[in-house]
């Protein structure tokens, strides 16, 4: 019993906190990981999304890892790689601006 309760005074609790820094740390990191990844892929033409730089715009064009999309009233169209794409947005952000322009 000796042994059993010095093992645990030392190295098991390094043991025991690196496991649980694990599942603390690692493990939701992981699953927020997939869920981006699972965002970026279905990416499809005619989605709104936000970029990481902040730029709001319509998905016109996917090819591989190259995404176009048209921003603004003008509809000028920026190429970003697919990473750079930070949310696929549910609610149209031009409605929302001009609603609260006119009132």
């Amino acid at each position: 019993m000796s042994s059993l309760g010095s093992f645990f005074s030392g190295s098991g609790m390094l043991i025991i906190m690196m496991i649980v820094l694990l599942l603390v740390m690692i493990i939701p990191q992981r699953k927020r990981d997939k869920k981006i990844k699972d965002m970026l892929a279905s990416i499809k033409v005619g989605d709104r999304v936000r970029t990481i730089g902040g730029i709001y715009g319509t998905v016109t064009n996917i090819k591989d890892d190259i995404i176009t999309i048209s921003v603004g009233p003008d509809k000028a169209r920026l190429v970003f790689a697919r990473g750079a794409i930070a949310n696929v947005e549910d609610v149209a952000v031009e409605n929302t601006m001009e609603e609260s322009n006119s009132k």
